[in-house]
């Protein structure tokens, strides 16, 4: 009987062993696969054979059809749905939420590992978590760490809500790494533990989906002139979320930093879609000055395994090296690179949905070469015309994927022994190297931007100091003998990008925080500090302004602070009798001077100015100043967007709602409609890409109507705007009704590349483009000169400044208008503003004078960054106050709110609207 009883416990093992009986293939899924691959050389075998199993469902069994099925995109709802099926049915997967979308989608992180992974994952993170900061435990420590530890890996879908392959491949992958009992799959799910942020961005995946259906699904032709996207994806943010790694400002990145100092992943691999046909990260370089040389061979290590991985497959079009270069550090997944891990991204080529598309690549080239040429990065090219579907994409993808995780799995020591590694090397540094710290003093122009300075480093995770005693009590100091002391060099000293690159930057190259801040930062080659007498920050900071006397009157020594403008509309909302007045001369109070520009609260109360201190971080003194000055009215101000172009609009928006500044989004119809002066005081329009016939006239009409509104259709469209057609922009009569705004006394803003609207229609006729010959001007921290120290868009800034500026266009007035430039790039007068001592003809007895030596020397140009034939911009206008009818129209030639970074600039912008109806003489 016992016999028996052994042999039928036998029998069920047997049975139940995957591993010892082939599991069942789901031979309608790979028909599909086979059906919906163009070309059997865009089939990898890796893809093929996925498993039927009788209680997790498939994607097939769930949805109805396979990945990659013609015609097919899915709603983050659905994709959601589909993990929690996957949840209830399986112990290798769970789901948790670790954000909140700014339109309230949840954002998702799915976690797949076999059942001991599952069942000891806080013991994983608990372990990653120490491997984290060598200088809590030893080498030997971490040896035994190490082999009782595994690596994470992230795979981050839907960035980029065009790109919309990613957050379908990944519900196969899912179903395949919980199912599939091959030795190959087994190997990934026992050695690595795998999460997923299915759809990072939720809002635009969802507002792409419904654009998906609503426009593009119809389209027969890929090239064919119609937007493949909708205007808007995130509430604020289009394609520069994934521009948003320094500022960490949009729920998006905030629930990927969550992530990562959550699980401390070895490798985070965000999935992209945009050259052909599969890019694996390196990137042709330079690389940041301060990458780990153990992580820059990573990159090399694991794009050349992935790129062989997929060739013993005879997958054609997959290379690495040139697309990207490596430089800046605001990615998303350099939050891996900037704390010790790895950070990857893919490209595979997609056709923004579902569609099958014949794509010509003969014009597409990537660091100079064709990209259907052979080269020793790109053994197999593919050819010019290429008939491309939604599964082939799927199918580049899933291989590479599996790839990087048998490379992880295979290597999951070595892998683990460097994130440590880099961080001992990151403390020896430290030690070693100069800096040794930084120093952040109490005395700064902004003490509200340094407080934000200190948070903003925290998030990045970098430890900050601050003094209790002494007389540096106050002081904030980064002790760089600390994990990420690379990344806090990176942070707060200047880039020194290289002028002879081979190949243009592929973003902005200068981040210094210092500067883009406006906050007073020292480097210490000699630490001045002792740890025991300072403490750890470990809470945000907020510094809170100090209140001296008492009265009804209050005076503030503007210094350009950030908060100012946001005060005044505060108090204005508490207190309808308050006043508010700014200093047109310097002055002396009881022995202070009172910088032009100094902001005076009358007939406010105590308490009031004591909310202010505390809730605008700056300090007031009892006083009544009399000198001269002019009253303030907070102005009505619109936002201008475009259909064509949202991008920098959002991050106006974005800017304007974190300082609490009350504004209008207003559109072409807007323009349109005329009455704009009875409306607002001040119309910004922020940069916005494109020529001004693509301002003036929009998306094509010929597309038209194109309605972007909430149905129940398309539940996700309608936000941030809604309009009943998107095609057409405000034309010519739109042009008009903005003239008559400015001549009837209002205020034009144009940031940056709107300013071609404002010169090439006419708006400013004095405002002459001018090409600067052989300039390149990357995003750069640059010098510059006011001009007019008498103008209140300069008040509260030193005559020599900075600003962050990009390769934005430059326009120039007659000499006899130059009182127009406010300020100048550079310190040095443009070669026609030069006096003239030779002789004149006509005028025999005047004096010949030897040309004036100019012995001052010119600060830098640069500050940080790179700029090439740097003379050729130096002396021209950066700002201009062009005057129109009643009205002024205000140019910059450089973004001074540019992704919420250069915080410095912003009060440029602030000054116009303290100041809008008092600029001009």
């Amino acid at each position: 009987m016992r016999k028996h009883h052994y042999l039928l416990i036998c029998l069920i093992f047997l049975m139940s062993s995957p591993a010892l009986f082939a599991q069942k293939i789901d031979k309608e899924y790979n028909k599909k696969i086979k059906e919906y691959t163009t070309d059997p050389r865009f089939l990898p075998a890796s893809v093929l054979n996925l498993v039927d199993d009788p209680n997790v469902p498939s994607p097939r069994k769930y949805f109805g059809q396979i990945i990659g099925a013609p015609g097919v995109m899915h709603r983050t709802s659905e994709i959601y749905a589909y993990y929690q099926e996957l949840a209830k049915a399986s112990p290798f997967i769970k789901v948790e939420q670790i954000g909140t979308t700014e339109e309230g989608r949840a954002i998702n992180l799915v976690v797949i590992g076999n059942d001991e992974s599952m069942n000891r994952i806080d013991h994983y993170k608990q372990q990653l978590a120490k491997l984290s900061d060598p200088r809590k435990i030893s080498s030997a420590e971490a040896d035994k760490i190490i082999t009782d530890t595994k690596p994470i890996f992230y795979l981050n879908g839907g960035l980029h809500s065009t790109e919309m392959g990613s957050p379908e491949m990944l519900m196969e992958l899912a179903y395949r790494l919980i199912t599939d009992q091959s030795e190959d799959i087994k190997n990934i799910r026992e050695n690595v533990i795998v999460l997923i942020n299915p759809t990072s961005e939720p809002d635009g995946r969802d507002k792409q989906v419904d654009w998906y259906y609503r426009y593009t699904k119809s389209r027969t032709e890929y090239d064919d002139g119609f937007p493949r996207s909708t205007p808007y994806w995130g509430k604020y943010v289009f394609h520069d979320n994934n521009r948003d790694g320094l500022q960490v400002s949009q729920e998006l990145s905030k629930a990927i930093f969550k992530a990562y100092f959550d699980w401390h992943p070895t490798v985070m691999l965000d999935l992209h879609e945009s050259v052909p046909l599969l890019y694996i990260s390196t990137g042709t370089g330079p690389y940041n000055d301060n990458m780990d040389p153990i992580a820059i061979g990573e990159w090399q290590v694991m794009a050349n395994h992935d790129i062989t991985t997929l060739a013993s497959q005879g997958l054609p079009g997959t290379f690495t090296w040139a697309f990207f270069d490596g430089w800046w550090p605001g990615y998303a997944m350099w939050v891996a690179n900037n704390h010790n891990s790895i950070g990857r991204f893919y490209e595979t080529f997609g056709n923004a949905g579902a569609n099958t598309y014949l794509r010509d690549l003969s014009r597409q080239s990537y660091a100079g070469d064709p990209a259907t040429s052979r080269e020793w990065y790109r053994p197999a090219p593919p050819t010019e015309l290429i008939n491309w579907s939604s599964r082939n994409n799927t199918n580049y993808m899933q291989a590479g994927v599996l790839a990087s995780l048998t490379y992880t799995a295979d290597n999951q020591k070595l892998l683990l022994r460097n994130f440590y590694q880099k961080g001992v090397n990151s403390i020896k540094r430290g030690v070693e190297e100069n800096p040794k710290a930084f120093v952040i003093p109490k005395e700064q122009r902004d003490p509200a931007m340094a407080a934000y300075l200190v948070n903003q480093l925290r998030v990045q995770g970098i430890e900050v100091h601050k003094a209790n005693s002494g007389s540096n009590a106050g002081d904030y100091v980064v002790f760089l003998d600390q994990p990420y002391r690379n990344l806090a060099v990176t942070l707060l000293a200047q880039q020194n990008y290289p002028k002879d690159a081979k190949f243009p930057p592929y973003d902005d190259i200068a981040w210094s925080l210092d500067y883009i801040y406006g906050v007073d930062v020292k480097k210490e080659d000699t630490v001045k500090f002792q740890k025991r007498n300072m403490s750890l920050v470990t809470s945000d900071v907020k510094y809170v302004g100090n209140v001296e006397g008492s009265g009804n009157s209050y005076v503030l020594n503007y210094k350009a602070q950030n908060t100012v403008l946001s005060a005044m509309y505060w108090i204005k909302s508490e207190n309808k009798k308050a006043k508010i007045s700014v200093l047109d001369e310097q002055q002396i109070i009881n022995g202070d001077t009172l910088q032009v520009g100094s902001v005076i609260f009358k007939d406010i109360t105590k308490a009031q100015a004591d909310q202010m201190g505390k809730d605008f971080g700056f300090d007031l003194k009892a006083a009544s100043p009399n000198g001269i000055q002019h009253e303030v009215s907070p102005p009505k101000v619109a936002i201008y967007h475009s259909w064509f172009s949202t991008q920098d609009e959002g991050w106006s928006r974005y800017t304007f709602e974190q300082r609490k500044l009350p504004y209008t989004s207003i559109d072409k119809d807007d323009l349109k409609s005329g009455k704009l002066r009875e409306k607002f005081d001040v119309i910004l329009v922020p940069r916005m890409r494109g020529s001004v016939s693509d301002f003036i006239y929009g998306v094509d009409s010929k597309l038209g109507p194109m309605p972007f509104t909430k149905t129940a259709e398309f539940p996700s469209h309608g936000t941030p705007d809604a309009t009943t057609d998107m095609t057409g922009g405000p034309g010519m009569d739109g042009m008009n009704e903005l003239k008559k705004f400015v001549d009837a006394g209002g205020v034009l803003v144009t940031l940056d590349n709107s300013t071609t609207m404002a010169a090439e229609t006419g708006i400013a006729r004095e405002l002459k483009p001018y090409n600067a010959s052989g300039l390149f001007h990357p995003g750069s921290v640059v010098t510059t000169k006011t001009r007019r120290t008498d103008s209140p868009i300069m008040y509260g800034y030193p005559e020599i400044s900075h600003i962050f500026r990009g390769n934005g266009p430059l326009y120039q007035v007659d000499k006899y208008n130059r009182d127009m430039i406010v300020m100048q790039y550079g310190t040095k007068p443009l070669k026609d503003e030069i006096d003239y001592t030779g002789p004149v003809m006509g005028m025999p007895d005047r004096k010949v004078e030897a040309p004036k030596k100019d012995d001052t020397k010119a600060p830098p140009y640069v500050l940080s960054g790179m700029v090439r034939n740097e003379q050729t911009i130096i002396g021209h206008g950066g700002i201009f106050n062009v005057p129109q009818g009643n009205g002024r129209i205000i140019a910059f030639t450089f973004d001074p709110l540019h992704r919420y970074l250069n915080h410095h600039d912003a009060p440029l912008v602030w000054n116009v609207l303290i100041n809008w109806n008092h600029l001009g003489n």
